[in-house]
């Protein structure tokens, strides 16, 4: 998933404001004003939506303050996310209108929330405390607990990467990232052009979850251990700045990519990209091209002469 540090650069210059993620046979795309989608359809063809954005990022300036914009951005891309990722497998299999309710992305929302917050704060922290007796320094134990969660994250990541079904899905993930390369270099968007740019992006999301991985290590560390109740009550209370600290270094490494210094920062983000990200075959980018054509296409019907072109492969 890239885009999550999205730009809004003028009109005279080329956005970074185009990243998105991969579906089930598909890739999502969030331009400036639109959220589009493309899959393959069961018989081949191509399947293409888009809607409006609605995202308060557009009326609000407190919204796009720094430190604001990045709980914004991970929010309206988790939403956006979860209900394009339904769209997606109603292609691959419909469902009758009705079937689903219409709280069901909510639902689904809040229980994978639910269990991320279980395995990746529940886990380390009970299974650090359970050592309080042998290694009393809160600062020790803090720091372990956050480089296990760093080592689940990562295995869980690493162990996901070997079933068939994700591993297409990380394929229209470097379909995606090789098509924003593309764009954002003002190259036609067909194969042959696309084919030579990497799967890595430097601000896909991805990276961001490494960066909350990392920076939550740096957080928590100094947080006094004192009952169950108050420690978690800390740690889900840090969950807010940590995540914004998180998208202000994502957004650095994409504005200023080719700075050594930043450089290196980016690296391990790059670096996970190569189990996140698979080389795609042509039909898996002529997908990602046609979402992002719908994404650019929606943004031009919203704002006149705002939105770049699209040479259509």
């Amino acid at each position: 998933m890239s885009g999550l540090a999205s730009s809004h650069a003028g009109p005279s210059t080329r956005p970074a404001a185009y990243g998105g993620q991969a579906v089930i046979e598909g890739v999502m795309i969030r331009g400036r004003r639109t959220v589009a989608l493309a899959c393959r359809r069961p018989d081949g063809g191509i399947y293409r939506y888009r809607e409006p954005l609605r995202s308060i990022l557009l009326r609000s300036r407190v919204a796009r303050a720094p430190f604001v914009r990045g709980l914004i951005v991970l929010w309206e891309s988790a939403s956006y996310g979860m209900r394009m990722l339904m769209r997606s497998a109603d292609v691959q299999q419909p469902i009758a209108e009705g079937e689903r309710s219409r709280g069901g992305n909510g639902v689904a929302m809040g229980l994978a929330l639910a269990v991320a917050l279980a395995v990746f704060i529940g886990i380390p922290y009970l299974a650090t405390q359970a050592l309080r007796a042998v290694i009393p320094s809160s600062l020790a134990l803090n720091l372990g607990e956050g480089l296990l969660r760093l080592a689940l994250f990562l295995g869980y990541i690493a162990a996901i990467s070997f079933l068939p079904e994700i591993r297409r899905v990380f394929a229209y993930h470097g379909a995606e990232h090789m098509t924003i390369h593309a764009f954002e270099h003002g190259d036609p968007l067909t194969p042959d052009r696309i084919e030579p740019y990497p799967t890595a992006h430097p601000r896909c999301g991805t990276a961001f979850l490494l960066f909350v991985a990392v920076v939550a290590i740096a957080l928590f560390a100094f947080v006094p251990r004192t009952s169950f109740a108050l420690d978690l009550l800390a740690r889900l209370a840090l969950v807010v700045p940590v995540a914004s600290i998180s998208y202000e270094v994502l957004r650095l490494g994409a504005r200023y990519e080719r700075n050594p210094i930043v450089g290196l920062l980016v690296a391990p983000g790059l670096l996970l990209q190569r189990v996140t990200t698979r080389r795609p075959d042509r039909g898996m980018i002529e997908v990602a091209v046609a979402s992002l054509q719908e994404a650019v296409a929606g943004d031009a019907e919203q704002n006149a002469g705002d939105a770049p072109s699209v040479v259509n492969p």
